[in-house]
């Protein structure tokens, strides 16, 4: 129920901020445009309670999913969320009231639609700025050095001849590198031969690695390629243990310290967890610090959606607020914005080449979990990264040249301009009519797939 309740109330929170920002956009425009406004409603009908400004109702509605703009002169769904449109003589008569918006230049109606979707990408901007320029939570304590943490067998990295322990000296010319320049590098010369050298046990080895040609990829990391980096010094602390869980019951205990696994010694949850996808079914014996004792204990790991696990939760190292200076903030914030705007055309394009499926697709109930998960994640990066991407992805998704959508909108009113003559709102009644069936079963059917994704269906499942 509690989880129910943060993730609810995240979401109304979450979606209701980034529809309320992406009609202020539209709203701002048209008011600039002088188109008029006749409402503009923080949530949607019924009216709650509001006041009138010259001659726009500002209200508080009573459901509170967002909020809409109603402009005089609107006609199709997407703009007054009606699917019929208005009779030809309304439609005259609107061409003829200088407020309405049929009555505006094709080009100032296209600036309306478009100011939306860019309000979603000033939001998501100015909330990583004020995530990088007043918070940037980044850890009190991190390994300076290049430290190789755990190499993937019969990875790229392996078969390149890297080794847990490797201290990365040089990497395609660069010395001394960070993490950060050794994936730009690798993005770089993807598919193509790097010289490397590395420090391993008082020793310096030199060899050659041709990249991996997924390098190419715009969510390519080093741990792809086989690399898994140490960031922390220290062992890992268990927080929790999952009752009736592998690590329950080899007797694995909050605040034990593992020290090492089958005499790894990892760091990282991330990297434990890539070496139990190489060991999967066979017992590991862990040595674990507890009480200033150490301690012997054998675990079998379990599979759960088809990666082998223990159960038990780490404790996060502890963080502290670094801002960057404005311009710093300013790259990182366009950085994450970029890195973010392509994901929604991924996505379409690993759709039609049958790379993700359909069923894998979030719907709403997926980002009220997500939401939920974020609130109560330790940090604020979690809620601000969320909500940044969603709200760029948002954007862009209504720029998709899709009826309904802003895009959809634009779309028509361009054809117009290149005809010279309005389309029959016949026709534009049928298409709008044809694509909100089209999403309606559409939305129907990622609904269903979320809620079967919940916790509680999971035993129905085959």
């Amino acid at each position: 129920m509690h989880q129910f309740l943060v993730s609810t109330l995240a979401f109304i929170v979450l979606v209701g901020v980034m529809i309320v920002v992406h009609e202020f956009g539209h709203f701002l425009v048209a008011k600039l445009c002088g188109v008029r406004v006749e409402r503009f409603s923080v949530g949607f009908p019924p009216r709650l309670f509001g006041v009138k400004i010259g001659e726009t109702d500002y209200c508080i509605s009573a459901t509170p999913l967002g909020g809409y703009v109603k402009m005089t002169g609107e006609n199709m769904p997407g703009e007054n969320m009606s699917v019929e449109g208005a009779g030809a003589e309304v439609i005259e008569a609107q061409k003829a009231d200088p407020g309405a918006l049929t009555s505006h230049p094709r080009w100032q109606r296209m600036l309306i639609g478009v100011a939306g979707p860019l309000a979603n990408f000033a939001l998501a901007l100015v909330l990583m700025l004020i995530y990088y320029g007043f918070i940037n939570e980044v850890p009190s304590v991190e390994v300076k050095s290049t430290t190789v943490e755990w190499v993937t067998p019969d990875s790229a990295a392996a078969a390149a001849g890297f080794q847990p322990g490797d201290v990365i000296q040089s990497f395609a010319g660069v010395a001394n590198p960070t993490w950060e320049q050794i994936t730009e590098q690798m993005v770089l010369n993807a598919n193509q031969y790097v010289a490397v050298t590395v420090e391993r046990a008082g020793k310096t080895v030199s060899f050659n690695w041709r990249v991996p040609t997924a390098a190419r990829g715009d969510d390519f990391y080093v741990s792809d390629a086989g690399l898994l980096p140490q960031y922390l010094p220290g062992p890992i602390q268990v927080s929790t243990v999952e009752p009736g869980t592998p690590a329950a019951t080899a007797g694995l205990r909050a605040g034990d310290k593992i020290v090492s696994v089958n005499g790894h010694r990892f760091h990282t949850v991330d990297a434990f967890a890539a070496y139990l996808q190489t060991t999967k079914n066979q017992p590991v014996e862990l040595e674990v610090e507890r009480g200033g004792k150490t301690i012997p204990l054998v675990a079998n790991p379990e599979n759960v959606n088809s990666r082998w696990m223990l159960g038990f939760s780490e404790i996060l190292p502890p963080y502290h607020d670094q801002p960057l200076r404005l311009g710093a903030a300013w790259r990182k914030s366009v950085a994450f914005c970029d890195d973010n705007s392509m994901l929604v055309f991924e996505v379409l394009e690993r759709l039609f080449t049958h790379q993700v499926s359909v069923s894998q697709l979030m719907g709403p109930v997926g980002i009220a979990r997500a939401a939920g998960e974020a609130a109560e994640m330790r940090g604020w990066f979690p809620k601000f990264g969320l909500a940044g991407e969603i709200s760029v992805n948002l954007g862009i998704l209504n720029l998709l040249p899709f009826p309904i959508l802003d895009g959809g909108m634009i779309m028509l009113l361009f054809i117009e301009s290149v005809l010279r003559h309005d389309i029959s709102i016949n026709v534009k009644e049928r298409v709008y009519q044809a694509a909100f069936v089209v999403l309606m079963v559409f939305f129907v059917f990622i609904i269903f797939n979320d809620v079967s994704k919940l916790p509680m269906f999971a035993h129905v499942k085959p």
